[in-house]
């Protein structure tokens, strides 16, 4: 699985989740949640499975720090582009997509980092056993 599906997975995840339109989790709870109960569970529980093995597989690459780092250079690009005038902040729902898009770069990063290690130093990453 290349880093531009596992970019797209954590893109499609937080997007599914919240974005400016209508389609979307959040705003279908709200909307129609309560008579939907068990579906709003299990699309939220869908959800939050998605989440955690995001966030492990990031937390366990790239650490708290690896994350920041890789979102602050997102932002420094964005900073750039804005900067030259190629990018415009004045509307708030492109403000939310740009957002989705830099938290979607830091997932993908994030599950792909081992993958890259080991294709730079040859080495593979292992789970601590307790033997």
């Amino acid at each position: 699985m290349s880093f531009l599906l596992r970019w797209i997975c954590a893109f499609v995840l937080l997007t599914a989740t919240f974005n400016p339109t209508e389609y979307n989790y959040v705003d279908w709870v709200r909307t129609f949640g309560g008579q939907n109960m068990s579906l709003a569970a299990l699309f939220g529980l869908l959800l939050l499975i998605g989440y955690i093995i995001y966030l492990r597989a990031t937390l366990r690459s790239i650490g708290g720090f690896g994350m920041i780092l890789v979102l602050a250079l997102v932002g420094a690009c964005l900073w750039v582009l804005y900067d030259f005038g190629i990018l415009r902040l004045d509307n708030p729902s492109m403000n939310l997509w740009l957002g989705l898009l830099a938290l979607s770069f830091v997932l993908g990063i994030g599950l792909s980092w081992s993958h890259v290690r080991r294709a730079l130093s040859g080495q593979s990453d292992m789970d601590d056993v307790d033997e």
